[in-house]
């Protein structure tokens, strides 16, 4: 992470990356670090959509949350993971790694 960074990288992507880990780099860099599956320690969150809507028709990833099946309506659960995400409900234990 660190030879990226020096390397010129602007952004850092985790995914499915221990929460320690997580944690450690992301404090460790200077650039945004954003996680899919890494916990609630990066910078910031990505959930692909199809994960948070529960239409991803096959293996569901630890990560994911179906956040439309708790609203049922699309905006709803657009707001719904901002919130859970800024108050770093989500992702919680159950959909991270150790």
């Amino acid at each position: 992470a660190l030879a990226l960074e020096a390397a010129g990288a602007q952004l850092l992507v985790l995914e499915c990356v221990p929460v320690e880990l997580a944690k450690r780099i992301t404090e460790a860099l200077a650039i945004p670090v954003i996680g899919i599956g890494a916990g609630n320690v990066t910078d910031g969150q990505i959930l692909v959509m199809h994960d948070a809507f529960g239409i991803t028709g096959g293996h569901i990833p630890k990560f994911a949350k179906n956040f439309l099946a708790e609203t049922g309506d699309i905006r709803a659960a657009v707001r719904q993971y901002m919130a859970e995400v800024e108050s770093g409900v989500y992702p919680g234990e159950e959909h991270s790694f150790h």
